[in-house]
């Protein structure tokens, strides 16, 4: 799976979405960044999910990076919401961000939070998705040829939920394997 998340990885930071790579990014060092989140989701800290199109290449995906304090419990951070460039303006990123806050909700997650590139077009996602607008960091981030760009940062309050929906974190606690993952359709 490392490798098909690899390969949709190299696709988004090549069109240019700033997801914290510099372009070209080698596939050898995107296998070993998405390999690395492995330990984190077998610790349960980092739940991850994923949009297939047959046979085996992922189309989207988005993370939700879990708490590890006590007082910080209730909240997760999003992070990595990736689409191809193949599978853009169909409703996936908007579906994958239904799926971990749905995900989130379950688990009794009641607070939300993210940050990306001002002016990008995730922003547009975040606010017709019921985000707020925290605020804007000048110079926060390179951008995938270099140009350091400010981040905004956005949170959303989730209701919680006495039910656990599909899509949720598998194992929050210890254990695990290898990268686990739900699936979010794709529109097929």
């Amino acid at each position: 799976m490392t490798g098909a998340l690899a390969e949709l990885l190299t696709d988004t930071v090549d069109g240019g979405a700033s997801v914290g790579f510099l372009a070209p990014l080698d596939r050898a060092a995107a296998v070993a960044w998405w390999t690395e989140r492995c330990e984190a989701v077998a610790a349960g800290r980092l739940a991850v999910w994923t949009a297939w199109e047959e046979p085996g290449r992922v189309l989207g995906t988005v993370s939700l990076a879990l708490p590890d304090k006590p007082n910080s419990a209730h909240r997760a951070e999003l992070v990595k919401l990736m689409v191809h460039r193949a599978a853009r303006g169909k409703g996936l990123a908007r579906r994958l961000l239904t799926v971990a806050e749905e995900a989130a909700a379950g688990q009794g997650i009641t607070l939300l939070h993210l940050d990306t590139e001002t002016g990008s077009p995730a922003e547009h996602l975040y606010r017709t998705s019921g985000w707020t607008e925290a605020g804007a960091i000048p110079d926060y981030a390179a951008d995938p040829g270099g140009v350091l760009r400010p981040t905004t940062i956005y949170y959303k309050r989730l209701p919680v939920t006495p039910r656990q929906g599909r899509g949720e974190p598998r194992d929050r606690g210890p254990g695990g394997g290898a990268l686990e993952s739900g699936r979010a359709g794709t529109g097929r």
